[in-house]
């Protein structure tokens, strides 16, 4: 594959002379990698000189005649022509000939040799597909538009007229084709394609894909090339696989995709699962990722990840003693650590099914448990090293003393935990003290540990005051991370609050006294991202076990904001004519332009389909707002104006410092008219100006303004 990766170079570089050049070398060898040759005329066929190498592509054709193989030499001639466009004589008896072998016995050859135009012998540019796509024009089957409109199923066919009628998925109606036109644009899909599946079986589809993940993965892959994860579910999720059970399958795909030895799986998120021309045995592939010389920490993470996934791998003894003296001897490399080397020994110990393991026993006797438990990413091996610590240290009570608060996850703080509460429970008390005093300092702990007292166990703190007491720190841990800015945490926080219908709020408040209720309360207001909803119904729940402290509710809980807009019916009449005319007029001109910019083509490449399609985002977010307020406003009359200050609704007349008088008037956001001075009571100046009285001032632009007089806009 060394040429190809050379002319995907002088492609992406845009470099034809060097592409070329390369071409008549590679042209010249003596003998031919067919997926290396037919890779290479695909990147030509869709390369920006695609049509200046056409007159050289038939170069190739010596290559071609060397192919054995009856499928790849059908797939590679077939591209030859789709790209060449000298329509030499030799190309032209060629393609005649190479169709009249194949296709001269049907019934149709002389006419669909006329209708792709090698009867008069002048062209034969895309002669092999054209053919094949006429054998294709079969009512029922399926094709792809090149040009955007997704899969079509043929609906009518008419040889008299050479015309076409299809079914596309992204475009309504049914379309009519010249055959000319469905040359240039239509590719024949196979009826076992899965795009035909995915058309015109759905439900067949989906039953297969529930019964057998990897038989229609395998298919998608066969059929539309490498795809990430984020393509597969672009493909597949709710046309396939309903949207509210994708998770689930896809979970279960991706652990028997990762075992399957077809299919090439990515190394991270947003890499391609490919389908591999023959399978290749784990041991294969683990070793040609050991081939590549990763650093320690990526070869533990290798080794780590194909040993709990292939485990099988190991009844091979070969590969087994490879293994174990690739392990020794990275422990010899100078960039490898003390942390790195326990890991390292920790698998030799499993390959050598070794009981007693000294190297293991001397790393841990000899260094500080904390920074090996840091220094180490796999969860397992730290719980391994905080047993191995427990099993050959004599301090190891106050090393895990030490952890308890500041060590992740949580499956190695229950470890700590359960041990310690057996060795040593006044101490492990201590630690709780502290935690419920300082919970900023472990949140992570403090949220996990505040749910275990919720259990039922005999736990510390696991009492009515206890519990209180650690419910009142979950809301002071709240207001220190909201002012932290950890807006994970707190999300996770309130979901825990909220979880069950404040299962957890009911459980502690139903045994608490009232004057750790009315301190809940109180905790729970200073936190902002307690939404009004969700504090009022602490509230509640605190009103049912002590109703005294209803009078709490006025305090504590906050005004919720007047979502009336005010308006005159002249400004209310506005909204509702321009709603009107972006759903009655723009709305249908931007879907004809939609429709129009489809047409053109390309959608990848086709900057007028992309701005209608921001237009019509535009119109409908404007829509959804203008919709939303019209639902709000409110026409305000005489008696619904405040005169006793500057309200909507309201004309004020002001005065600056030298005696310079304006009048501005409020109103609503649709009359406002700043060159008029009618302000809206949105308007930062409406705002500044709102409650003052007459003889009253207020700021706007720095300068201070006295307030004159107050009247009634409709006075």
């Amino acid at each position: 594959m060394d040429y190809l990766k050379q002319f995907l170079g002088h492609i992406s570089s845009n470099n034809y002379p060097s592409f070329l050049n390369l071409w008549e070398e590679y042209c010249l060898g003596d003998e031919v990698d067919t997926e290396e040759f037919r890779r290479i005329l695909v990147a030509a066929k869709e390369s920006q000189f695609a049509e200046s190498f056409g007159k050289y592509v038939e170069q190739g054709l010596e290559l071609w005649q060397k192919i054995e193989d009856p499928k790849i030499s059908h797939k590679i001639i077939k591209l030859i022509f789709d790209i060449q466009t000298s329509d030499s004589p030799a190309l032209i008896k060629l393609a005649i000939d190479y169709l009249e072998r194949l296709y001269e016995q049907e019934p149709k050859f002389v006419e669909n040799m006329r209708l792709i135009g090698l009867r008069d012998q002048k062209q034969c540019r895309g002669a092999i597909s054209k053919y094949e796509l006429l054998q294709h024009m079969i009512p029922g089957n399926f094709v792809f538009h090149s040009a955007g409109w997704g899969v079509g199923e043929i609906m009518e066919v008419s040889f008299l007229r050479q015309q076409i009628s299809l079914e596309f998925d992204y475009v309504s109606g049914q379309k009519d084709f010249s055959f000319e036109n469905a040359f240039n644009t239509l590719i024949p899909i196979p009826s076992d394609h899965f795009l035909a599946l995915r058309f015109g079986r759905p439900d067949y589809l989906e039953d297969r894909a529930k019964e057998n993940p990897l038989e229609v993965i395998h298919m998608l892959l066969r059929d539309l090339g490498p795809q990430s994860a984020s393509d597969i579910k672009d493909e597949m999720c709710d046309l396939v696989i309903p949207e509210g059970e994708w998770i689930k399958w896809w979970q279960t795909a991706r652990i028997k995709l990762k075992k399957d030895t077809k299919i090439a799986s990515p190394s991270d998120t947003k890499g391609v699962f490919a389908l591999r021309d023959e399978e290749l045995p784990h041991e294969e592939r683990f070793q040609k990722a050991l081939e590549e010389k990763p650093g320690p920490d990526h070869l533990i993470q290798l080794v780590f990840s194909h040993l709990r996934d292939f485990p099988q791998t190991l009844k091979n003894e070969s590969f087994k003693q490879t293994l174990k003296q690739q392990l020794s001897d990275s422990l010899d490399f100078p960039e490898v650590d003390t942390a790195q080397k326990l890991q390292i020994h920790y698998f030799l110990q499993d390959l050598g099914d070794e009981k007693n393991y000294p190297p293991i026993q001397e790393i841990i006797t000899s260094n500080a448990t904390r920074e090996l438990i840091e220094a180490i990413d796999l969860t397992a091996f730290k719980k391994r090293t905080l047993t191995m610590a427990k099993a050959h240290r004599p301090d190891w009570i106050q090393i895990f003393h030490d952890l308890f608060l500041v060590v992740d996850p949580s499956t190695l703080r229950e470890l700590i935990l359960t041990d310690l509460m057996k060795e040593s429970g006044n101490q492990i008390e201590q630690k709780l003290q502290e935690l419920l005093a300082h919970p900023e300092k472990y949140p992570n702990t403090f949220l996990w540990y505040f749910q275990k007292i919720l259990g039922k166990n005999t736990l510390p703190f696991n009492t009515t005051d206890g519990r209180a007491k650690f419910f009142e720190s979950f809301f002071i841990l709240m207001n220190h991370l909201e002012r932290a800015g950890d807006k994970d945490t707190v999300k996770k926080m309130i979901g825990v609050m909220t979880k069950g219908r404040f299962s957890i709020v009911r459980k502690i408040m139903h045994d608490a006294s009232k004057e750790s209720v009315q301190e809940t309360l109180l905790l729970a207001s200073k936190c902002h991202s307690i939404d009004d909803h969700d504090l009022k119904t602490l509230h509640s729940l605190a009103e049912v076990v002590h109703p005294s402290l209803k009078s709490l509710r006025k305090i504590h809980v906050r005004e919720e904001e007047d979502l009336t807009i005010w308006t005159t019916q002249e400004g209310k009449d506005k909204l509702k004519t321009r709603i009107e005319e972006i759903g009655s007029v723009e709305m249908i001109e931007n879907a004809k332009e939609i429709e129009e910019a489809r047409s053109h083509g390309d959608l990848r490449e086709n900057a007028e389909f992309k701005a209608a399609c921001e237009r019509r985002d535009r119109l409908q977010s404007e829509l959804k707002l203008l919709s939303g307020n019209m639902a709000n406003s409110r026409v305000m009359t005489k008696i619904d104006i405040d005169e006793t200050g500057a309200n909507v609704g309201t004309v004020v007349e002001c005065e600056d410092p030298e005696h310079n008088k304006v009048t501005y008037t409020i109103l609503g956001p649709w009359d406002a008219d700043p060159e008029k001075n009618i302000l809206s009571f949105q308007s930062k100046l409406a705002k500044n100006m709102k409650g003052k009285k007459v003889g009253e001032s207020f700021e706007h632009q720095s300068t201070q303004l006295k307030i004159l007089s107050i009247r009634n806009y409709f006075a």
